[in-house]
């Protein structure tokens, strides 16, 4: 028996040959995840940095432009007990993002699993995608804040507005993407399944389904987004406790930096759930972009 040995590069030793090539670089690795990190943090840096400068300037009042320090003893003050009085109106950051946090999930939970359930009708049966499609597309175009007066009116203003706004918003997305993704599995697979005697629901479960799957959980990553969006404009009629509440209670006082610790808040736990969206993603499809 007979081995072949690559010929090696002019003035290579060797002894390189033999490591491979990951192992031969390991202070490039190393370097490539400190980059990694520290970038996202010298951003952060250069961004505070620049708002205090603005905040310094004189050009603004701190109503309109609050320095960074002032933001920071706001989110302390809404976040503790002081001086007998608890958080903002009575209930703690964390609090206020908690409850917002389950109208999302309920909400968003609910118009997810309606979309996907829709696009797995619409992408498999010619005739419900022309029935449904123009008024899903017509729902799509709507900013949520036309039809959440309509939604109060209905409702009331308690919880039923809020989570059916937030529902009505993350539905679109992960139909639309569902049925595009349902439209594109491709004829040759199910016919071959087919002709191995599947059943139509063994070809939807083992074919249809994975290869669906990327696309929806795509869908699904921004609906999450799009009920964000939407999580002031849910929140704007008897939104306390909430965080788009406490947002718009604070903007008709003019509490500037209340305001930012809101929004703030919003957006980090945010880019936190769809981290773990995107976890999720790679986890249940980790086949996606790989030839």
């Amino acid at each position: 028996m007979s081995t072949t040995s690559r010929p090696l590069a002019p003035g290579t030793p060797p002894a390189a040959a033999a490591v491979p090539p990951e192992r031969r670089f390991p202070a490039g690795r190393a370097w490539a995840h400190v980059r990694q990190v520290a970038l996202p943090f010298g951003s952060l840096l250069l961004f505070l940095v620049l708002w205090q400068s603005l905040a310094a300037s004189g050009r603004w009042s701190e109503t309109l432009v609050p320095p960074p320090a002032k933001v920071w003893d706001a989110f302390l003050a809404v976040s503790t007990t002081r001086d007998g009085v608890r958080g903002y109106n009575g209930t703690t950051l964390v609090e206020h993002l908690g409850i917002s946090l389950r109208r999302i999930a309920i909400g968003a939970g609910l118009g997810i699993s309606l979309g996907v359930l829709f696009g797995l009708l619409m992408g498999t049966f010619g005739r419900l995608r022309s029935l449904f499609e123009p008024w899903i597309t017509f729902l799509r175009t709507l900013p949520p804040l036309a039809y959440f007066s309509l939604l109060v009116i209905w409702l009331g203003i308690n919880e039923e507005p809020k989570v059916t706004l937030l529902a009505v918003a993350a539905f679109p997305p992960v139909a639309v993407s569902t049925t595009t993704a349902v439209a594109a599995v491709p004829k040759s697979l199910i016919e071959a399944a087919r002709a191995l005697g599947g059943s139509r629901w063994d070809v939807i479960r083992d074919v249809v389904v994975p290869s669906a799957l990327p696309e929806t959980l795509t869908g699904v990553r921004l609906a999450v987004g799009v009920a964000y969006s939407s999580l002031v404009a849910a929140e704007l009629v008897n939104g306390l406790p909430g965080i788009g509440g406490m947002v718009k209670d604070a903007a008709n006082y003019n509490n500037t930096p209340v305001v930012l610790v809101g929004i703030i808040a919003i957006g980090v736990s945010g880019l936190v759930i769809d981290g773990l969206l995107l976890r999720l993603e790679r986890a249940v499809v980790p086949w996606r972009g790989r030839a």
